[in-house]
């Protein structure tokens, strides 16, 4: 991961990780497209069934179904980084679709990370952009706004909460073997 390394990419082969709707990537391609030019490969890893509109013909295409296990998802981060891979698009949307696959392929590719959310905003994952991260990080946490007192509330409150209901379930079964 090129968290503290600030330059850009020699390569513009960029690889997009569908993590999040199909509709939220296609508004994204031409944006991509946009920003590195429509020339700029691009490169698909999906757990969805065919390609998203704007790809393009000659993008490869990467299912996660055929790297199941830690030998073939290690093949695939090697392939990856030999086909040299500059840019690793993120989507962040409020989806829990591919979380584990999305933040393993960034800490393991030589590539700049661009983060995008589900209103298209983007940022690079650097450390220029630490205060966004900081905010992603807790707005998506329920630690920003209105939202910061109750999650921080129930986050204090759920030990005091555990251990009570671990000590009436203790005393109710000791009351029940002391009756018999």
């Amino acid at each position: 991961m090129r968290f503290f390394r600030l330059g850009f990419p020699q390569s513009p082969r960029i690889l997009l990780v569908e993590s999040g709707s199909r509709r939220l990537l296609e508004g994204v391609i031409p944006y991509l497209r946009g920003h590195f030019g429509s020339q700029a490969p691009l490169e698909l890893l999906t757990c969805y069934a065919g390609k998203p509109a704007g790809l393009g013909e000659g993008s490869a295409v990467y299912q996660t179904h055929h790297h199941q296990g830690r030998k073939a998802r290690k093949r695939l981060y090697r392939t990856l980084a030999e086909n040299g891979v500059g840019v690793l698009v993120i989507l962040c949307s409020a989806e829990p679709i591919m979380t584990k696959w999305k933040w393993a392929l960034a800490l393991n590719l030589p590539a700049r990370v661009l983060v995008v959310n589900e209103n298209g905003d983007a940022f690079w994952l650097d450390r220029t952009n630490w205060k966004t991260i900081l905010h992603f990080v807790l707005f998506r946490a329920g630690l920003t706004g209105g939202d910061a007192v109750r999650t921080l509330t129930q986050a204090l409150l759920f030990p005091l909460t555990l251990l009570y209901l671990l000590v009436y379930a203790g005393a109710i079964h000791l009351r029940r073997k002391v009756r018999v």
